[in-house]
């Protein structure tokens, strides 16, 4: 995998609003509802953190609908393992019964992605970095699936502070934004270096079309940064958590109609 630096980003006064969202998972009803909601706020900028396969029966027309709407996106670890045609997805089941329905779920979406789209998947690079120079600090925005330091690796919310805040100062980046749990939260990190306060950013953009936080409405993020954005100013980074609804009625009986388990439908009824 490779990865995409962006140039510098200049700001005027107004401020610049920015659309993340991860986790779809072939859930194409998902998809059209997110993008339906997002066009409605009208971003600036948009982009997806990964995982656009596995799970449902919709991976090729996910990829599609990403890819003829020129969405910078980063391969999850599921886009990693089906763009090489692997049997393994990078996902950590934790029990015999979960890693039978995950083999399933691969090898039922490396039987039906396309070749174009397998090559698509194969591309994506394994993170973006935006810089921007709001002011006179210098302000860093890196987008990865799991963690900067692998593609799998969750970070969920309990992580200790101390592990979360050398992630991100380990990759030098002020804000991190990260899917792959499936679960959306904010946590600020703060930190003292010269007698100033410095405050970090990790955001789980949640998941699109397989949420595991008890509520089964999509989810993505809306990142608000202006020409006031510091490191050094807590609250001068906004970050709304948007859930829209969808069909999920119709996804769930896509995944009972085919050959995948029955149990990833019951997961989008319940979101778990």
């Amino acid at each position: 995998l490779t990865s995409h630096d962006s140039p510098t980003h200049p700001l005027t006064h107004s401020p610049m609003r920015i659309a993340l969202f991860s986790d779809v998972h072939a859930n194409l009803p998902a998809l059209e509802a997110c993008l339906a909601d997002m066009d409605s706020r009208k971003p600036d900028a948009v982009y997806c953190l990964g995982d656009l396969v596995g799970y449902n029966i919709w991976p090729n027309e996910v990829i599609r609908m990403i890819r003829d709407r020129g969405i910078p996106t980063i391969a999850g670890n599921y886009d990693h393992g089906v763009g090489r045609s692997s049997d393994d997805c990078g996902c950590a089941y934790k029990t015999d019964v979960e890693k039978d329905m995950g083999k399933v779920s691969i090898s039922y979406t490396n039987s039906i992605v396309g070749d174009e789209e397998r090559a698509y998947l194969r591309t994506l690079p394994a993170h973006i970095r935006l810089d921007f120079q709001l002011n006179e600090e210098a302000l860093s925005l890196l987008l990865v699936h799991g963690s900067p330091r692998r593609i799998n690796e969750y970070l969920f919310e309990d992580r200790e502070e101390k592990s979360m805040q050398r992630i991100l100062e380990q990759a030098n980046a002020d804000i991190l934004c990260f899917g792959h749990t499936h679960k959306p939260y904010h946590r600020v990190l703060v930190s003292e270096q010269e007698g100033k306060m410095r405050y970090r950013h990790a955001i789980n953009t949640g998941s699109v079309g397989k949420p595991k936080d008890g509520n089964p409405q999509g989810g993505y993020v809306l990142l608000t940064l202006d020409a006031d954005t510091a490191t050094s100013v807590r609250e001068s980074v906004r970050v709304e958590f948007i859930r829209f609804d969808y069909p999920v009625e119709q996804a769930a009986r896509a995944v009972e109609e085919s050959p995948l388990p029955d149990a990833f439908a019951d997961m989008l009824r319940k979101a778990y």
